[in-house]
């Protein structure tokens, strides 16, 4: 089904969850029932926004921290289900990510699925719906099937090497339950284009009305009748009808260029990065269209300072000190830049993974545009070492 937006998805995959651990919910409310939710750390902010409009409440959502690569941490999944079983509190949903917002961060999603699976089965409990957050990341399901040894579109080795991770990874969303996808990012849609997809048809009944509660629908019929199963009654077609352009317009071998364009430059430029000793990639092993980096002033050591973040060792000084050189750093960029010659970056106050607790910000750069080339990219690197 079309939605609004992504979050208005998401919510739908939390709503299946609640009726499957308290089925009647719809009609009979949370009554008494301890009720949570997980997501990843890295997860959208829309995830606490689904949980305190569907009555479980902000402070019952669970946030997994992630590792270096911004996917849920799978040892603290299992810690957080056990702690939340042993409580006897019912956990109505797991939303995975593929694709973070900022740093494209993907979950293991086949792994989590096995892992609430086991869980539920120890703990004699209705298994959570396992929901996955694809807003962004979905477009990489057009290199499932791209044939890697034969390479028609002639792609780079170095980035023919994330589509094969990119493929193994895609294979997670057989696991899942349901799934957001969201044309206005990467599917070169239009705003209202969000899309909410079940695996099994079944879970959209848990969400059905009868005739008989909206008599005015009389001859209402599933197959073309939404409005027995949605939150939306009356809706615009602009989403569907966009999406159907896009996909018929754009076509399979369009979008595989426009995806495997994007990685390609996002490589380049996280490569580049990294080789200015006063610049650090966040994000660099993550095969999509982000690039997250630290700026600091030349002559320090940003790749030995932020090993010594992970591991603990700077003092709480030193760490607001570094931290306020990156912000810095940008903001003088942003003063300084021609907007006739400098692409716009942005800047994201927590990239998805917080060692020892704190949140890391970053630079940040998303390839989205077909026309950015090799000229772009030169630019950026030259603005980087402006303002260093």
């Amino acid at each position: 089904m079309f939605t609004i937006g992504g979050t208005i998805s998401n919510l739908y995959g939390g709503k299946i969850g609640i009726e499957k651990v308290l089925p009647g919910a719809m009609k009979t409310g949370l009554r008494d029932a301890r009720l949570a939710g997980i997501v990843s750390e890295a997860g959208h902010y829309s995830n606490a926004t689904l949980a305190g409009w569907l009555g479980i409440g902000i402070e019952n959502l669970h946030a997994i921290p992630t590792d270096r690569r911004m996917s849920m941490r799978l040892d603290l999944l299992e810690a957080k289900l056990d702690e939340l079983y042993r409580e006897k509190t019912l956990v109505a949903f797991v939303i995975a990510t593929f694709g973070t917002t900022d740093a494209f961060g993907i979950d293991d999603i086949a792994t989590i699925r096995e892992i609430i699976e086991r869980k539920a089965s120890e703990y004699a409990v209705t298994r959570p719906h396992l929901h996955v957050d694809a807003a962004v990341g979905w477009v990489s399901c057009f290199l499932t099937d791209y044939d890697v040894s034969g390479n028609p579109l002639d792609i780079s080795p170095a980035t023919l090497a994330l589509v094969e991770r990119t493929q193994k990874a895609t294979v997670g969303f057989r696991t899942a339950d349901s799934v957001t996808i969201d044309f206005h990012k990467m599917g070169w849609g239009h705003y209202p284009s969000s899309a909410f997809i079940v695996n099994r048809r079944e879970d959209l009944a848990r969400l059905a009305r009868t005739v008989d509660e909206i008599p005015y629908f009389a001859e209402a019929d599933y197959r073309h009748d939404p409005a027995l199963f949605t939150l939306e009654c009356s809706r615009p077609g602009i989403g569907p009808y966009s999406v159907m352009a896009s996909l018929n317009g754009i076509g399979m071998n369009g979008y595989r260029m426009l995806v495997a364009h994007s990685m390609e430059q996002a490589r380049q430029l996280k490569e580049r990065i990294e080789k200015l000793d006063f610049c650090k990639v966040l994000n660099f092993d993550n095969p999509g269209p982000s690039v997250c980096w630290w700026v600091l002033p030349r002559g320090r050591d940003a790749k030995q300072i932020f090993a010594r973040f992970e591991r603990g060792e700077l003092s709480a000084e030193e760490r607001t000190q570094y931290l306020k050189e990156v912000r810095r750093l940008f903001n003088k960029r942003e003063a300084t830049m021609d907007p006739a010659q400098d692409a716009r970056l942005s800047f994201s106050r927590n990239v998805g993974y917080s060692p020892h607790g704190v949140s890391l910000p970053s630079w940040k750069a998303v390839f989205f545009n077909p026309k950015t080339d090799d000229a772009v990219i030169d630019r950026i690197i030259a603005s980087i070492e402006d303002v260093a």
